[in-house]
């Protein structure tokens, strides 16, 4: 039981490390490289996170790193660090609507934002994790809403 355990962590291990290699090793195509950055999943965030803070060794895939944050909202609420999960919500919308397939995804990068914002507010407890996770939820409603708007019309990207 405990060699599964281990060849199970290993495998996910490699696949992480995999989706954090840069392009020069990275056989994956660009669809491939965004797509497993904007899941939902912790894995997927730790991905990107990595990969924004050594974004120059992307540079063949030619992403659009660049983030108003959380646009015209702040972008640490009550002092709670939504700073990089708005971040990655603009790299998804951005790189999908130049990539042409913004419609198709914006459901699942919104709620990649959500599950971002979500793990933020799991690190408090008792009315400030209530606070944030009401905050979270407002924040996540306003782009459902508003977010298609702004990246159609090439604004702030939500």
């Amino acid at each position: 039981m405990r060699r599964q355990l281990t060849a199970v962590a290993a495998t996910v291990i490699a696949g992480m490390i995999a989706l954090a290699t840069p392009a020069a090793a990275a056989p994956a195509d660009k669809s491939q490289v965004l797509s497993g950055w904007t899941q939902t999943s912790a894995a997927s965030y730790n991905s990107w996170v990595s990969a924004r803070a050594g974004q120059s060794s992307w540079s063949a895939y030619g992403f659009d790193w660049s983030t108003d944050y959380c646009s015209s909202s702040p972008d640490n609420p009550f002092g709670f660090p939504f700073q990089t999960a708005c971040a990655r919500h603009d790299f998804g919308y951005r790189n999908y609507k130049q990539a042409g397939t913004f419609s198709a995804n914006k459901s699942r990068l919104d709620d990649a934002f959500y599950a971002d914002l979500k793990r933020v507010c799991s690190a408090y407890s008792g009315a400030k994790a209530t606070s944030c996770d009401a905050t979270a939820w407002t924040y996540y409603q306003a782009v459902k809403v508003f977010g298609f708007t702004a990246a159609v019309d090439n604004r702030a990207g939500a």
